[in-house]
């Protein structure tokens, strides 16, 4: 059953763990660009991150799974990542140096969202349609995050962003110190073979797209704030773009459960998908005209909003009892681990060669090809 002190510890993690993302996606590549870095180097640390979720969300998932205690995988991974980020003050601004800390921090970091999925699908139990009330304060702290900082480092420079993310790694480690594990009894079903479930055509489609979706995102991600900048918007306007996208994710994760029943989840990600393709369009033609950058930044709540909570939800059914581990990590690894990382790379190429404008081209044909993969993969 959940309980409000439940709840609140819940929804407490995803607060500090999005608080965190808020202050990364925005204003990490600013700081490196401070340091002297060219965006090609920029998209290659950025991309570190994503990478290392290819490894660390199925590798952690794996313990969790064997251990049966998700809830000490995690608490050990926030403690790591907050001690490890450290490394950012040893190094300075060494491309290598970087790198390296950035290589450790996220291989832990990485491991603890994906395991906290099924840890709050564990705890809900039968009310898995309360999971996006849940999740919608990670898209609060994302939005406090984003939007306070803008004033912060418009007043105190980009250097104060690596003090602010240490401080939210240690508040995400304290938070994870008081959710309790899941119930045993409700994790112990019987499981398919993992092989099996893999092999299913649905699986491989929804993998695909979610592969797909978050590449597209990896310019967005990785060179939103960058890119702005070059229409002359300030930094405390980059930041209130960023909150805006997100406030309106959380008005779609309130309504999410409504519209999964009256839907269905394979309309639910057509439309987030040609919702996402049209908005990569819109900002990389008309970021120029507030108007129309205000319009693409509130089709967040589709592209990745709805999206999102669509594929929690079919990742639950298609991986039942003790495979719950696995699947999140899957899901972590193959969307915003391998697809960030391919989208943030390319991106950083590509601004070099084509300019701009062609990094949100690329990610409108992925929209698109992640559009046709999932309407012809995910079945009614």
């Amino acid at each position: 059953m959940l309980t409000f002190r439940l709840y609140l510890r819940l929804s407490g993690f995803y607060l500090c763990y999005f608080a965190t993302l808020g202050v990364l996606l925005p204003y990490w590549g600013l700081y490196l660009l401070a340091l002297g870095f060219d965006p090609a180097r920029i998209g290659e640390l950025i991309a570190i991150p994503q990478a290392t979720k290819l490894v660390a969300p199925t590798l952690w998932g794996w313990l969790a799974d064997r251990t049966g205690r998700p809830m000490r995988v995690i608490r050990w991974a926030c403690l790591a990542s907050a001690l490890t980020f450290t490394g950012v003050y040893a190094v300075g601004g060494s491309y290598w140096g970087l790198l390296l800390t950035t290589l450790l921090f996220s291989f832990f970091w990485n491991a603890a969202l994906p395991q906290f999925e099924a840890v709050t699908l564990n705890h809900l139990g039968e009310q898995t349609h309360r999971y996006s009330r849940v999740r919608l304060w990670g898209s609060v702290g994302f939005i406090a995050a984003a939007v306070g900082v803008g004033f912060l480092v418009q007043g105190w420079g980009v250097g104060i962003v690596p003090a602010l993310l240490l401080a939210l790694f240690i508040a995400l480690w304290i938070n994870s110190l008081l959710v309790a594990e899941a119930p045993l009894t409700r994790m112990i079903q019987a499981s398919p073979p993992l092989g099996q479930v893999l092999r299913q055509p649905a699986v491989i489609a929804l993998f695909a797209a979610c592969f797909l979706n978050q590449a597209a995102h990896g310019p967005y991600y990785a060179f939103l704030s960058l890119y702005l900048e070059t229409f002359g918007y300030s930094r405390e306007a980059i930041g209130l773009l960023w909150g805006l996208g997100v406030t309106v994710e959380v008005g779609l994760f309130v309504l999410f459960p409504r519209l999964l029943l009256r839907f269905g989840p394979r309309q639910l990600m057509l439309a987030a998908l040609a919702l996402a393709t049209l908005r990569w369009l819109l900002i990389g033609h008309f970021a120029g005209s507030l108007p129309w950058l205000l319009f693409a930044q509130t089709l967040h709540a589709f592209s990745f909003g709805v999206f999102h909570a669509v594929s929690i939800h079919l990742i639950h059914q298609f991986f039942p009892g003790t495979l719950q581990g696995r699947g999140q990590a899957l899901y972590s690894s193959l969307s915003f681990g391998a697809g960030n990382a391919v989208g943030s790379l390319a991106a950083g190429y590509l601004w070099q060669g084509l300019g701009p404008a062609a990094i949100f081209d690329m990610a409108a044909a992925l929209g698109a090809l992640a559009w046709l993969t999932a309407w012809r993969g995910l079945r009614p």
